[in-house]
């Protein structure tokens, strides 16, 4: 039987639970990023009137806030722009439920990491981007360098 103040070691996931929930993170982060951009990119807003009006225009301010929310509006009403952008809101949940389990000085580089992992996998993927040898050799060295940091805290 425990105490109080020592955790159980059935309460901790398991070492499985800790390597999907650092994969779900950095896919969420960075799989969705070329999608999010694809989308942005080629995204037409449609006019609004209220913009053009002299009430909006002879305000700097009112302007600028009506710009900013209708961008915002017409952005989260584009499907090609939303679901990835929810998807990768998601992984911001699941990362900050992991980092309350997992060891912060482990979670944050390899989900940092995951992440440029997926965005190189996504542009690749997505926009067609061919993977340079120094992108693969980047990545090669982040993965080396969180294998590095994995080995140092099971010693």
């Amino acid at each position: 039987m425990s105490s109080p103040s020592t955790p159980d070691s059935s309460s901790q996931p398991s070492v499985l639970n800790y390597i999907l929930g650092f994969l779900l993170v950095g896919i969420a982060w960075g799989l969705t990023t070329p999608f999010i951009r694809r989308a942005a990119r080629t995204h037409n807003p449609p006019p609004h009137p209220l913009l053009d009006s002299p009430a909006v225009r002879s305000s700097f301010v009112k302007s600028k806030l009506y710009g900013a929310f209708f961008a915002v509006a017409d952005l989260l009403r584009n499907p090609a722009y939303a679901i990835p952008l929810v998807v990768n809101l998601t992984g911001s949940v699941w990362f900050f439920l992991l980092i309350g389990k997992a060891e912060l000085s482990l979670t944050v580089p390899i989900t940092n990491t995951l992440a440029f992992l997926f965005t190189v996998i996504g542009e690749w993927w997505v926009e067609k981007k061919v993977i340079s040898r120094q992108t693969m050799m980047g990545m090669i060295l982040s993965i080396s360098g969180i294998a590095l940091c994995v080995h140092s805290k099971t010693r």
